[in-house]
């Protein structure tokens, strides 16, 4: 009977503030969709992360006969052959280092040809012009200052460079997306939790004569309270239902069917990663409903 009863009231409330639920639904699905596409995307930059920087390369550029009246770091002259023999030397003692790469002059220059055949320079140069280098992998990418601090400056090199720096404007500029889309979803979260306040200050309100007798009866404030409290809930669960859809329609059209098609050089995060959103999405969209039902109703039911 009180479970009879219960869900009346539940059936009863959806039904007198049907526009408001539909904005708390509305709502609660777009915010979570953001939230959960939020931490999509900061898996998808972690795997890229992961991926690229294992690839990246310190590059050691050596000195060749042009650089010596054009660049303060070869004022000495072109790097000599024992000079090579002892940066090639040092950099096998370093432990951080997992496997050095020598680039000849004439490797630099066809990888240059092959790499940038549209480009204007590519008939004007010549292999003397190129320089030779040494191309580091290290164990771990972030100890790139170890090899900075042992060869930057030394007779011979001209630069050391490392290529994590050509990929950190790209990954700068796809976490100020994801901040970007934090700050919204936070934004339409608010929103939510005040529509949700509003619809059970209004059911709470047109129903204050029928709580009012359950409380003359001697019904107990959680009896009265829980079909509201269900009311939001329900409303939520909705809500992050219709955002679970959305995030796996994204998925499948927008990454699976049009990105990974364009895009074949990046990763992306398969249905593993999503399928471990969507329970915590679910979660969300019922007990944030729930809790704002909960502590709305201790201050205005009242009766």
């Amino acid at each position: 009977m009180r479970a009879q009863f219960v869900l009346s009231e539940i059936s009863v409330g959806l039904r007198r503030n049907l526009t408001m639920t539909f904005a708390v639904i509305v709502s609660v699905a777009l915010s979570l969709a953001l939230a959960g596409g939020s931490l999509l995307a900061r898996e998808q930059v972690s795997t890229m992360k992961g991926y690229w920087y294992d690839k990246v390369q310190v590059s050691i550029y050596l000195c060749n006969k042009n650089d010596a009246t054009s660049d303060p770091n070869c004022d000495k002259g072109a790097v000599t052959a024992q000079q090579k023999r002892e940066i090639k030397s040092d950099l096998k003692k370093l432990e951080v280092v997992e496997k050095v790469y020598h680039e000849s002059a004439d490797e630099a220059y066809n990888r240059y040809k092959k790499d940038f055949k549209e480009s204007p320079l590519a008939d004007s140069l010549t292999p003397d012009q190129m320089q030779e280098s040494y191309r580091v992998k290290l164990k771990d990418p972030t100890k790139y200052r170890v090899l900075q601090t042992a060869f930057s400056g030394r007779q011979g090199v001209q630069e050391v460079q490392d290529q994590r720096g050509l990929l950190d404007p790209l990954f700068n500029l796809l976490n100020g997306m994801n901040i970007a889309a934090l700050c919204v979803m936070t934004l339409m979260l608010v929103v939510a939790l005040l529509l949700i306040v509003n619809t059970v200050r209004v059911s709470a309100f047109s129903r204050r004569r029928e709580t009012g007798i359950m409380r003359l009866v001697g019904a107990s404030s959680f009896y009265i309270q829980m079909p509201f409290i269900l009311e939001a809930a329900i409303a939520g669960l909705i809500g992050a239902g219709f955002a679970c859809v959305l995030l796996i329609l994204g998925k499948y059209f927008l990454i699976n069917n049009w990105l990974q098609e364009r895009i074949s050089l990046i990763n992306f995060v398969g249905w593993d990663a999503l399928i471990k959103v969507l329970p915590l999405i679910i979660a969300v969209g019922v007990l944030m409903p729930a809790a704002a039902a909960f502590i709305t109703l201790r201050k205005y039911l009242k009766v």
